[in-house]
């Protein structure tokens, strides 16, 4: 079993917590992923609004249905006891075959607050 990071943060801690989340995601595996997150979780994605698990497994399922070979990198941007700032970047391909355009999103985001158990409770990148 992984070990659960828990604030307060240090450089390395925050760094593990920041590669762990990226481990995750590269799976492409939104159940697994929405675990990362409290049950009530509230998302931002532009302009889509998010509440709850389900939701969150929903969106990504579709999202990944139209973004083929989607890999993310994240990065630590700066981290206090209780907060961590991460710069992010994702590639993705319009086509299954990989022979279409391809797009790069970068983006911000602050990870905070933590619940007790170190899930997410917030999810609001800025894009």
């Amino acid at each position: 079993m992984s070990e659960i990071i828990r604030p307060p943060f240090t450089r390395e801690t925050a760094l593990k917590k920041v590669k762990v989340a990226e481990r995750a995601w590269n799976t492409r595996n939104p159940p697994h992923i929405s675990l990362s997150y409290t049950p009530d979780t509230i998302w931002r994605n532009r302009d889509t609004f998010l509440q709850g698990r389900e939701e969150v497994v929903k969106f990504l399922t579709k999202k990944w249905e139209r973004e083929h070979f989607y890999v993310l990198r994240k990065e630590l941007f700066a981290f206090t006891d209780d907060k961590i700032a991460v710069q992010f970047f994702y590639e993705w391909n319009e086509k299954a075959d990989g022979s279409g355009q391809w797009f790069r999103t970068y983006g911000l985001e602050v990870i905070s607050p933590f619940e007790p158990a170190a899930l997410f409770v917030d999810f609001l990148p800025a894009l």
